[in-house]
Parts: structure tokens; sequence; C-alpha cells
């Protein structure tokens, strides 16, 4: 169902307008666009980023690794969605990993910024694709499958997010969430990204329990590489003040061999956590939860 940001009426079609009131979305490069002003000012980000992230993430051992350890948990627990929602889908590198996992699923993706969605739009161009506030999703009791890769952490109100995610969700839907993982490991990277916080593994399983979900599956990941990751932040160096200066000083620039060499250790890594093995630490932590089939929305 629909919801109207307006008049907060649940309404079905497949027009934008609300049937009650009147209020539709405005566009933005062509995309519906639901929270306008969150969408040309927060924190300074400079949309930019958008379009280096479309070099990086194809081969960053990062991004590839996560993808493959993504598809796996979903296989496990959630193998047919039909409708599917990604919450701050950026470029749309995991969105294309989604269509590949789920050929026949109907995808729907948004991101605070249209630049991205301009990029997400390339490369899944069958997906619906919209701006918003992930504090006000306009969907009520909508998807199968919600997805939120990285993007928790940069909302203050992270419980909030999560019971508008509640909401938007059918009865026994999945949710899905990365999020970046110990306090002690923050680094340039956080401060580059505008994280608010890099969580606990008790804190999310807790704020998601609060929001009226089951969690079913926590694990870390980015374990074996955890003392590279410790000691790069003790020895870290101050960043320039270009974006290539700054996405190299955060980790997003390395060379052919060490990106090798990590994704290696990564495909270990998703061996044990393919085995259902919970890994206790990293630097990234995946949580997969599940709406009651008899929840109410809070």
């Amino acid at each position: 169902m629909r919801l109207c940001l307006n008049c907060g009426a649940s309404f079905d079609g497949a027009g934008p307008a609300c049937p009650h009131c009147g209020s539709a979305p405005g566009l933005r490069m062509g995309f519906p666009t639901y929270a306008p002003k969150l969408a040309e000012q927060n924190d300074d980000f400079n949309p930019q980023f958008f379009e280096l992230m479309t070099e990086v993430e194809p081969t960053h051992f990062w991004f590839v690794s996560r993808n493959r350890i993504l598809a796996d948990v979903l296989r496990r627990y959630c193998p047919n969605p039909a409708r599917i929602l990604e919450i701050g889908c950026g470029t749309g590198f995991v969105l294309a990993g989604l269509r590949r996992l789920f050929p026949a699923a109907r995808l729907s993706a948004s991101d605070i910024y249209t630049e991205g969605l301009a990029f997400a739009a390339q490369r899944v161009p069958d997906a619906a694709l919209f701006q918003m506030d992930a504090r006000h999703i306009p969907y009520h009791e909508e998807f199968d499958l919600i997805g939120m890769f990285d993007v928790l952490e940069h909302i203050e109100e992270d419980e909030a997010v999560l019971r508008q995610v509640f909401a938007a969700s059918k009865a026994g839907a999945g949710v899905i969430l990365t999020v970046p993982q110990h306090r002690w490991l923050w680094s340039r990277m956080d401060d580059f990204a505008h994280h608010k916080r890099r969580y606990s593994r008790g804190e999310l399983v807790e704020k998601l329990q609060r929001a009226g979900y089951e969690v079913e599956y926590a694990t870390s990941f980015i374990t074996l590489l955890l003392p590279l990751m410790l000691a790069a932040r003790l020895l870290r160096q101050p960043a320039g003040s270009t974006m290539e200066d700054q996405m190299e000083a955060a980790g997003l620039r390395i060379g052919k061999l060490a990106n090798a060499l990590m994704q290696a250790a990564m495909a270990f890594e998703r061996r044990m956590i393919g085995w259902g093995m919970r890994l206790p630490w990293g630097g990234s932590l995946l949580v997969f939860a599940r709406k009651p089939m008899t929840a109410r929305n809070r």
C-alpha cells in the first residue's frame, strides 16, 4: 500500500497522487521526490562522491565481498521475496546484486540524493527509484524484504527509521542491515562518510527488537582483517583536502595486490559465514530480522 505523507491515508494504485487529498511528490532529475529539502543539502555531503564510487565499487574488496555475503545470507533467510525495497541505494551497486539474485522480484530503491539515483538507474533500469527521507517512508505493509546497507549509521534518529521500516513491511517480511561496528574503530572513513555512530551488536539487536522485529541472525564480518584495520587507524596520517585524497586516506583507493590479498581473506571469511558461523567481532555487522506474522505496527 502507498502511504500519503500529507494526510496519512493508505491507498492502492500506481499513480503518485493521493486519491484522498491530491498530494503528490515533486520531481527532481526525473525522480519522485518526497523530501526535496533533504535532497539539496545534508551534512555538506558532496554528491560528486557518487561518480567516484562507481569507479571504485566493482573491484574494491569490501564492496564486492559485502555483496557476496549478503547474497549468501539472503538465500538462506529470505529466498523468494516478491517486493524488495533498498533504502539508501547510492549508486545502485548492491541493488544490481539484488536484481541478479532475485530476477523476478519487483525492486524499489531510494536515496536522499537524486544524484545517486541517476547512477542506480543506469545499473538497474527496471527498478522503481525515488528520493525520500527514511524517517518518513511513503509505504504501508508493502514489502517482503527491506535492506539498508551501511545507511543507518548516517541517521541520528535511527530508531525512528526502524519503526518506519517495520510499518512499511508486510507481516513475516525480512529486514537485512549492515552497519559499521565497534566505536573504538572510528576513523577518517567515518568522518569522510558523515557517520553518526558505529554500532555494537547488542545495541543494534536491542533497537530492532524495540521496533518490533525478531532477530534471526547476526554476525560480524571484516573479521580476519580487523588487526589491519586497527593498525591503519593507529598509524593514520592527515588527509589532503581533495576528495581523491580523502578517499585514499579512507581506504577506498588501494593497490591491486593489496586488494587481491584482502579479497582472498574475505573469501575465506565468507565461507565461514556460509557454514552458519556467527563471527564475534569485525569491522562490520550484519543482522537479519523478521517482522512477526502477528505483528502490529508501532
